[in-house]
């Protein structure tokens, strides 16, 4: 079988009468009458596809798992939550009628190719929506909703009971429209206007399950059993198989981000460098995107909407502007509304490329010092080229660094934070310039082969001292080079609490072709091997723990391979033959102990660590009150909370240090360009005719304007620093570096 394309990476004061609202005629009470649904069969080509992505998982799997009882039952639960992840539809009596299929998926689709539960469970789902949609619609236009109470609603029902019966069902559904009614209220919406977008979402959402065909519910149900191996592990269909490669482009138009849908949200999983969306600095990963608006278009609600669907929303023409409204993935409430504003561009693969700064501290004893930062976003390489010099990840880091030393640099912060990964070969001969020739990861095969990929140049071009500075978002191949560095004791690793912690490769097969099939059957996106350190410790699941650990909100959510339901196991082999150079081990417990006594008393780690204790109490709390007195109370108190902040901000004094940005068409040239106005820990506020202007201006707007002005302190750069000057005062060489390639 020939493996075509390997991959890295990677709802009460107040209440509502009927009598008082006029429900506008497009917005009519769902009844029967608007319920039929059409019943979903097989298509042509389901079984054929089925059976040969059943045995390719089976086979040809990382896990060399069978598809036997114990996985066929995985799959018939995954099945269940992929259609209703917030287990408000399905009763458990749906659940028992279906049980006799619990022990029999996997023979059924591996041997036969049937395929005919999905449609089935499908057609109940739909039945049972119908159902939803009717009471929910009925209940907003004619119910009467008080928020006095002492009662919660429950966010995540994923470890929850199902409904055990409809009457049940009827009333988790109230509790779950008394909540969306709440959010909107505490957005500032007026009853009538709740009324509206409430029925709007739901009607929305009915006509979209119902323009749903057997290809879509096929594709659900088959990522439904690859996803019990493991979460990277996709069946595609033709739509899904479009968007995965325009998604691998370095060229597109659009905003930048990578997108997954989760409890009915459309979530932002990734952003891609060099994006309008990462430029922006205003959304990040986790944040949840609830309506899109194209221009000065009205916002089109995408609750629940179809992945495919939002993305078609959010792409678009160059230089035309894109609107989205997020619940930010920071948000103290959950009825916090955002609306960023972006233009659609080309994201290039310049925008991807290595970049330095070169940090001049005030002088001490007559003579400035000198530090290094390279901001790496992903592991790139031009694949049609195999000349020497071709455009990689290594070349351009190489002339930087190049750069730095030529500037008298004393030491070097390289920045991984934002890399989710890219080329394997571009890690291993990156991690090459800092240490002499030896191992740099570990590949396990299926069958257990182990391969050693090594850097073969004996040669180092930089030897000085040197921190990578990491993230949970820093995933696969920048785990290998951060994993590699630690282990040769040649790099301080400091940061999050972990990297992500993907240490896996997939292969991209054609199905269609396998069987010598002229349909287009799809692809299959299967994980093959798994990476292991020099020291035998695999990056999957636990990721690259840092020498320094910073106070950080990420160290407590729920990101990373470990959040991910079905994700491989951590483990480890023998360690590789490789001789570390130690420069780290001996200074480590004076590193962390000067360390630890700023972070203690630095006044940016107290709001983190007050950030922490408040995220802490939300995730341990799991539910929302649905007294509107208090949520009021809480919102208030963040926003003073978030106000004090910004005043404490805007009143601190300027950086005592200059900075001078170089970029790869700088790094050649002779001497420094002007230093940049103000350093990276401060956003300079632009000038008020290059803000965008809309015609609805209001405070809330002025508010947000006044924001920009506020200084954004990156904190755990300003601490790496530090850090790095403590390394570089207890390095022998007191950050003379040597240039011996």
């Amino acid at each position: 079988m020939k493996l075509t394309t390997i991959l890295l990476g990677c709802h009460l004061t107040g209440c509502l009468l009927a009598a008082d609202l006029k429900i506008e005629n497009e917005l009519p009470l769902v009844s029967s009458r608007h319920t039929n649904t059409v019943k979903l069969s097989p298509g042509p080509d389901d079984a054929q596809i089925a059976r040969l992505a059943a045995r390719i998982m089976e086979r040809s799997h990382y896990s060399q798992q069978p598809l036997d009882e114990t996985v066929s039952s995985k799959f018939f639960d995954r099945y269940f939550d992929a259609l209703d992840p917030a287990r408000l539809l399905f009763l458990l009596s749906d659940i028992a009628e279906f049980e006799r299929w619990r022990p029999k998926l996997g023979e059924l689709t591996v041997k036969l190719g049937d395929t005919s539960p999905a449609e089935m469970i499908f057609n109940r789902f739909m039945e049972r929506y119908d159902q939803h949609i009717i009471f929910m619609t009925n209940q907003v236009a004619t119910g009467k909703f008080e928020f006095t109470g002492d009662d919660r609603y429950v966010l995540n029902r994923k470890e929850l009971s199902r409904p055990k019966d409809l009457d049940e069902a009827k009333k988790m559904w109230l509790e779950r429209l008394r909540y969306e009614y709440l959010q909107e209220k505490l957005n500032k919406e007026k009853p009538p206007e709740i009324v509206k977008i409430i029925t709007r979402r739901y009607n929305r959402q009915l006509r979209m399950l119902r323009d749903f065909d057997s290809d879509e519910v096929f594709q659900i149900y088959m990522n439904a059993l690859t996803h019990i191996y493991d979460p990277h592990s996709d069946y595609m269909g033709k739509p899904a198989a479009e968007n995965f490669t325009i998604s691998m482009r370095l060229s597109l138009f659009g905003i930048g981000a990578q997108l997954r849908s989760e409890d009915g949200y459309c979530k932002i999983m990734e952003l891609m460098a060099g994006g309008p969306a990462i430029k922006s600095k205003k959304l990040k990963p986790n944040d949840r995107i609830i309506a899109v608006a194209q221009g000065t278009n009205e916002p089109v609600d995408c609750v629940d909407m179809k992945l495919n669907k939002v993305v078609d929303m959010i792409r678009g023409p160059k230089d035309t502007e894109v609107r989205l409204t997020i619940i930010p993935a920071d948000a103290a409430d959950p009825s916090t509304r955002k609306v960023i504003v972006l233009i659609r561009d080309q994201i290039k693969l310049e925008d991807s490329e290595a970049k330095s700064k070169i940090i001049e501290l005030p002088a001490a004893n007559g003579k400035a010092r000198r530090l290094g930062y390279i901001d790496l976003p992903s592991f790139y390489a031009d694949m049609s080229s195999n000349k020497a010099g071709r455009k990689s990840t290594t070349t351009d880091v190489a002339r930087l660094l190049k750069k730095l030393m030529d500037e008298k640099v004393s030491g070097v912060i390289l920045d991984l934070r934002r890399n989710g990964g890219g080329s394997l070969e571009e890690a291993i001969n990156l991690t090459g310039l800092f240490i002499k020739e030896g191992p740099v990861v570990q590949v396990r095969d299926p069958d257990g082969k182990i391969t050693v990929d090594k850097d073969n140049d004996p040669s180092v071009l930089y030897d000085g001292p040197l921190i990578v500075l990491t993230s949970r978002f820093s995933a696969s191949a920048s785990e290998i080079l951060a994993g590699a560095l630690q282990d040769y004791g040649r790099a301080l690793v400091v940061g999050d609490i972990s990297t992500h912690g993907k240490g896996t490769v997939q292969s991209l097969l054609d199905l269609g072709p396998i069987v010598r099939s002229t349909n287009n059957l799809g692809s299959l996106k299967i994980t093959i091997r798994k990476f292991y350190r020099a020291s035998g410790s695999s990056t999957q699941l636990k990721g690259v723990t840092p020498d320094i650990i910073l106070p950080s909100i990420n160290n407590h959510a729920e990101l990373g391979e470990a959040s991910l339901p079905g994700a491989l196991p951590w483990d480890t082999i023998a360690s590789a033959k490789f001789e570390p150079v130690n420069y780290v081990a001996p200074h480590l417990v004076e590193l962390r102990k000067r360390s630890a006594a700023r972070v203690t008393t630095n006044k940016d780690y107290d709001y983190v660590r007050r950030e922490i204790e408040y995220y802490l109490k939300i995730k341990e709390d799991k539910s929302v009150s649905l007294n509107e007195e208090k949520r009021r109370k809480e919102m208030k108190d963040n926003e003073a909370r978030a106000e004090a902040r910004k005043k404490e901000l805007r009143v601190r004094a300027e950086p005592d240090y200059k900075t001078y940005d170089i970029t790869l068409k700088l790094a050649d040239l002779p001497g420094l360009p002007p230093p940049t106005i103000k350093t990276n820990a401060v956003a300079v506020t632009p000038p008020p005719e290059t803000k965008p202007k809309t015609s609805d201006d209001d405070g809330d707007k002025d508010d947000e304007a006044k924001d920009e002005s506020v200084p954004a302190v990156d904190i755990n750069l300003e601490e790496t620093k530090r850090i790095l000057i403590d390394l570089i005062s207890l390095s022998p060489k007191d950050g003379n570096v040597a240039v011996t390639k």
